[in-house]
């Protein structure tokens, strides 16, 4: 495998509204983002910052990454340790910090996980697998502030909480 892989997008702003920049409520923030073979993601600013809230903002798409690039690290450390996940879904969510110069950067980001497996894992095991996938997440390792993981248990599922190796 190649020891550096390149990926291009192309986004382009489609917000102009005859005048251009003229002023800030002027124009819109919508934009369209491509890749080759995929669908177009249609983007725009989140809402507070006079962006359209139908269509997916750089916020959103920080954390998406983020959540996404975790799963798919779990899925390949559960899969290394023997457990068979059965079903994955996750409830993120990121602060964003506004400084007073107009700047700002996210504060944190937390996952929260949910996951089924065939066989019963315990609390310490799940614990072990979230932390090895996220020492692997790409977007985690490039991201400067922290990714913290809440996992659930499961009250349905008790015998979760006793499984394999706790």
């Amino acid at each position: 495998m190649p020891a550096e892989h390149r990926y291009r997008i192309s986004t382009e702003w489609t917000g102009n509204r005859g005048t251009g920049t003229s002023g800030y409520r002027d124009y819109s923030r919508n934009h369209v983002i491509r890749a080759e073979g995929l669908p177009e993601l249609l983007g725009s600013a989140d809402r507070a910052f006079h962006g359209d809230r139908e269509r997916w903002n750089p916020e959103l798409l920080l954390l998406a990454a983020l959540s996404e690039c975790h799963m798919l690290s779990f899925l390949h450390v559960a899969l290394r340790h023997d457990v068979r996940v059965t079903a994955y879904r996750d409830q993120s969510e990121a602060a964003l910090r506004l400084n007073p110069d107009g700047s700002g950067e996210f504060s944190s980001a937390t996952l929260r996980p949910e996951v089924e497996t065939a066989e019963p894992v315990g609390t310490v095991i799940m614990q072990q697998l979230h932390a090895e996938a996220s020492a692997l997440c790409f977007m985690a390792r490039s991201v400067n502030f922290p990714v913290r993981h809440e996992l659930s248990e499961n009250p349905e599922r008790p015998e979760e909480l006793e499984g394999r190796g706790d």
